[in-house]
């Protein structure tokens, strides 16, 4: 069941509930007045379009409340928006019936305040479901997310892991200590990716990748020539990113820009941040005859941009580019 489904369903009771204060007012079907029934209908309709607003302006808020204080939030802010519409309609009202404020006064500004603060408490029971089936939605859409980016990861893991254990064999009797500090590394790189797929700094996630990048260095040796252009680097400290965003990445343009390729190759990370907006733009080399290859190997793109999306929503900007013999992949979203 989809977002606009509850949206719906909170669309149509509050509706009914409309045609059943006229029709309590009206007292009777037979004195019930279409115009009346319209009343009610645009108020309700209004202050359920401005609570609706509200409640995606603060859905960030709302993601870190239990349910108890999304509700007790959401019944406030109802409330509220009831509130201020009456207030204002009083005084619009006022000015349209006298074109003149002067003898606008307190009677006339709260008149029917606490009567429609009371229809606020009833249109409240569908409001607060709306909250919590919305919230519901948002929980199960992330254990989705979760779901495939841990299929991701396991996918990934073996081809990574058996070929750094491979090296570290082979550097015991030639280079110990370099085998060592090897372990080190994949044991740290390996025990953040199975950490909650929270956000960080910028910082620790390209210092994430230059371990892992570190770790492929010595395997691939020579081969594997990666230049960063980090732009504004005093502030990768104050930019948030989801947890193995930018690795995936890089492990995928190693994957298909290096490995596949028996000459030396150049991988390029520009990171650069203008005002709010963040834009990562990484290169590689790659066969035109392997682009399908890659492809098919499009799981670690897929959900890198999903993740992005659900933390930045549509600010979130995901291209890829191939021509002249490199395939280019440009990320951009707002932090703040």
């Amino acid at each position: 069941m989809s977002q606009w489904q509850y949206f719906i369903e909170l669309f149509i009771g509050s509706n009914v509930l409309a045609l059943l204060l006229a029709l309590a007012e009206a007292q009777a079907w037979s004195n019930l007045q279409l115009n009346h029934v319209l009343q009610y209908i645009l108020y309700i309709n209004w202050v359920l379009l401005a609570f609706t607003a509200w409640i995606d302006f603060f859905q960030h808020i709302l993601k870190k409340m239990s349910d108890v204080q999304a509700a007790i939030f959401g019944f406030v802010l109802l409330e509220l928006i009831v509130w201020v519409t009456t207030v204002v309609l009083n005084i619009v009202l006022h000015w349209g019936g006298h074109f003149s404020l002067s003898q606008l006064s307190s009677d006339i500004v709260f008149e029917n305040v606490i009567l429609h603060l009371s229809y606020g408490a009833l249109l409240g029971a569908f409001c607060l479901r709306y909250i919590y089936m919305r919230g519901q939605w948002f929980k199960q859409q992330n254990s989705e997310l979760n779901a495939r980016v841990q299929a991701m990861q396991a996918r990934i893991h073996p081809h990574f892991l058996f070929n750094s254990l491979n090296s570290v064999v082979s550097l015991i009797s030639i280079d110990p200590d370099k085998a060592e500090q090897m372990l080190i590394d994949l044991s740290k790189l390996f025990r953040v990716s199975f950490q909650e797929l929270k956000l960080v700094t910028l910082a620790e996630e390209i210092e994430l990748s230059k371990k892992y990048i570190g770790i492929e260095q010595i395997r691939l040796g020579e081969r594997l020539n990666v230049e960063w252009n980090i732009q504004q680097p005093e502030l990768l400290h104050k930019v948030k990113i989801p947890l193995l965003t930018l690795q995936p990445l890089v492990e995928n343009s190693i994957f298909h820009g290096v490995e596949k390729k028996h000459i030396n190759a150049k991988i390029g990370i520009l990171v650069e941040i203008l005002q709010n907006q963040v834009t990562i733009v990484i290169t590689n080399p790659f066969i035109q005859d392997r682009m399908n290859l890659r492809e098919g190997h499009g799981i670690a793109l897929e959900n890198v941009k999903q993740r992005l999306y659900a933390h930045f929503g549509d600010s979130v900007q995901f291209r890829n580019f191939a021509g002249n013999g490199r395939f280019t992949t440009v990320m951009q979203y707002q932090y703040k």
